[in-house]
């Protein structure tokens, strides 16, 4: 039952990105309609980060408090939502550009729930031992929603227009989350199918839920309160913060600008574009599943650190040089496919970022993940405003090498985490 719900969770991640992502396909014809050039089309593309970034930490405590279940399933209809009124903001009212502005925030605000959600969910459901599997699974999802995003959204604008692929992409959304709320339960004791050997395996090397803590010898007990000092002053949550912030500017590059970087940049057409810009998803999907399997057979295999921190230390480095190589290759089709590999590479180091932060934050996983993940969104807001300024004084290819900085600085943050930390013991190992 634990992984049917996490290929659902596979499919909500791939929903998330098709909403997210369809704006950039959309992006050269949003952009004539609007009158605006890319700079401008970069706040647009900031102002979902920005609120996504913003919502993380209010995300994890809204799980903590009402569990994954309920709150993924209204986050996944707010996606609806806002992506509807996206379509529907009229470009020749006054202020449109403002108004395009706040309703992807807001859109952004409410995906903000997505992966502190999964990241509790897994806490829950998955031993220590399967976690990376689960979250590589998960992330599989960003690959695919973003993979298939280019060839579907390019068909329908060609076909319908761009509004059109906004409100197929609000219908997906409605119908995966109600799928969901279905499906789901937030623990595995509440689930009518899960078999007791199931739940044995899950419980196993996993803290346990508690709302209280003992005072004394007693049945006195007092309410938990969040451990805002232990998450805010560890430096394994600095530190994955950080690295992530690093990933998340590398992986907007790609969500972001990609698309428009093939067409504009390197002079291929309409649909061709929308093939090679398929490929860094297909390299994502890739290196997520595999990842998530290497993480956990190297850390049951060998040791922790070496499955969850060293492992993806390299992979980041490996991004960097990539990403120099690409973007310096002569040939449009050979940046794109040196420039997707990166992609991959990159995404091999994905599910131990949740991983990590599920193992450290226990009860509190939702939120120090959604911590983690907030340095990603703002790193992606700075690579969706940053990366057009960059191109347009210094060249496209300076836009890369400074991406490439950032992964070999996400590379050295990842050697300062120790893997076996705990949020609530924070001086013994787990």
């Amino acid at each position: 039952m634990r992984y049917l719900l996490v290929i659902w969770l596979f499919v909500l991640s791939a929903v998330a990105y098709l909403d997210r992502t369809n704006i950039s396909i959309a992006g050269i014809q949003i952009g004539k309609e609007f009158a605006i050039d890319n700079t401008h089309l970069g706040w647009v593309f900031s102002a979902f980060l920005i609120g996504y970034a913003a919502f993380q930490v209010p995300a994890g405590l809204l799980v903590h408090r009402f569990g994954t279940r309920l709150v993924l399933t209204l986050a996944v209809l707010w996606w609806g939502l806002f992506t509807v009124l996206t379509a529907l903001v009229p470009p020749k009212m006054s202020g449109s550009i403002l108004v395009l502005v706040l309703v992807r925030f807001a859109l952004g605000s409410g995906e903000a729930t997505m992966y502190p959600a999964t990241s509790q969910f897994v806490e829950r459901w998955f031993p220590m031992r399967e976690r990376g599997k689960a979250n590589g699974i998960i992330f599989g999802g960003v690959g695919v929603g973003s993979g298939l995003t280019p060839p579907l959204v390019t068909a329908i604008i060609v076909h319908y227009g761009w509004r059109a692929s906004f409100w197929f992409s609000a219908a997906a959304g409605v119908i995966a989350g109600t799928v969901w709320y279905v499906m789901a339960r937030d623990t595995p004791d509440e689930h009518p199918f899960v078999r007791e050997s199931e739940l044995a395996l899950i419980r196993q090397e996993r803290e346990p839920i508690r709302d209280t803590v003992p005072i004394n010898s007693h049945s006195v007990t007092k309410k938990r309160t969040v451990p805002w000092a232990r998450i805010f002053g560890s430096k394994e949550v600095l530190a994955l913060t950080l690295s992530y912030f690093c990933f998340g500017y590398v992986a907007w590059v790609f969500f972001g600008w990609f698309y428009i970087y093939l067409a504009q940049v390197r002079g291929l057409n309409l649909r061709t574009s929308a093939l090679y810009s398929m490929l860094p998803f297909v390299g994502m999907t890739i290196g997520c599943l595999s990842g998530g399997v290497a993480s956990d057979w190297m850390a049951n295999q060998f040791n922790l650190r070496l499955g969850r921190c060293l492992l993806p230390s390299f992979m980041m480095a490996i991004t960097a040089i990539l990403l120099v190589l690409g973007s310096r290759a002569e040939h449009a089709q050979t940046a794109g496919v040196v420039l997707a590999f990166g992609a991959g590479i990159l995404y091999v180091s994905a599910s131990c970022f949740w991983a990590v932060s599920a193992n450290f934050g226990g009860e509190y996983a939702g939120l120090t993940s959604g911590i983690m993940n907030m340095g990603a969104q703002i790193g992606g807001a700075c690579t969706a405003s940053l990366t057009p300024l960059i191109a347009a004084h210094f060249g496209w290819q300076m836009s890369f090498y400074v991406a490439a900085l950032l992964a070999v600085l996400g590379a050295f943050a990842w050697l300062i985490v120790d893997p076996k930390r705990s949020l609530l013991t924070p001086n013994t190992s787990t």
